[in-house]
């Protein structure tokens, strides 16, 4: 099956992810999580590229990012991927073994109203869905941990979000999202499709042709049995 083409159009917020190869883990230990924050900070110092929102968990992470240009989404996640992937091997020693993530990053572009407050609540609130922490705040390895993030400048504040953030966002985000909220969101993660009201996500859907994502996933007809052997 040919490869979908990857969605990097400059001035759409995207929702990126990518996943540990076999359900292994990323992040052992306390280390390893500093470390791949590192790598964060450096990837903004080379490229600009606005983070939004983050959450790293043990097999996999989650970032939200908003890139100026056409092109550089792929090019700050894949250097991002490429370093964390070298560094990680040469600190655990298994140079060689073959890759760290199970493949490509994966992005779903979002839009820019109540649609992206949820996706950034989403990310932010994932140690709480897997009983990690009781609050999102209360994980040190995410965007919500810090109040407003003002520790880590390669973190873009939240007055200069594309929506302004709820006012008692502590409230907000610690809120959980409605049965609705919560589907359609894991919905646009497994078929890799924007995320936003019809309108747009269809909008969006064709100029980035996405459309297939649009569909529900392709049943194969069951297979013709074959006769017995007599």
């Amino acid at each position: 099956m040919a490869r979908r083409l990857r969605v990097a159009a400059g001035g759409i917020v995207y929702h990126v992810l990518n996943r540990a190869v076999g359900r292994g883990r990323i992040f052992r230990k306390e280390g390893d999580y500093m470390a791949f924050e590192k790598v964060l900070r450096q990837a903004h110092e080379r490229t600009g590229t606005r983070l939004l929102a983050y959450c790293l968990m043990p097999n996999h992470w989650h970032l939200v990012l908003w890139p100026r240009e056409d092109g550089e989404l792929s090019q700050y996640v894949r250097w991002l991927s490429v370093t964390h992937t070298q560094r990680w091997h040469a600190h655990h020693h298994t140079a060689g073994t073959g890759p760290l993530y199970q493949g490509r990053f994966k992005s779903f572009p979002i839009q820019e109203d109540r649609h992206f407050l949820l996706a950034c609540r989403y990310v932010e609130r994932n140690p709480v869905r897997a009983g990690l922490a009781t609050r999102a705040s209360d994980w040190r390895w995410s965007s919500a941990a810090g109040g407003a993030g003002t520790a880590k400048p390669w973190l873009t504040p939240r007055e200069r979000w594309p929506v302004p953030a709820p006012a008692d966002r502590e409230r907000w985000v610690n809120a959980p999202a409605s049965v609705a909220e919560l589907a359609a969101l894991r919905l646009s993660v497994v078929r890799g499709a924007p995320f936003g009201d019809d309108p747009w996500t269809r909008k969006t859907a064709k100029r980035l042709s996405l459309e297939s994502s649009l569909r529900p996933p392709h049943r194969p007809k069951m297979a013709t049995k074959l006769k017995k052997d007599s």
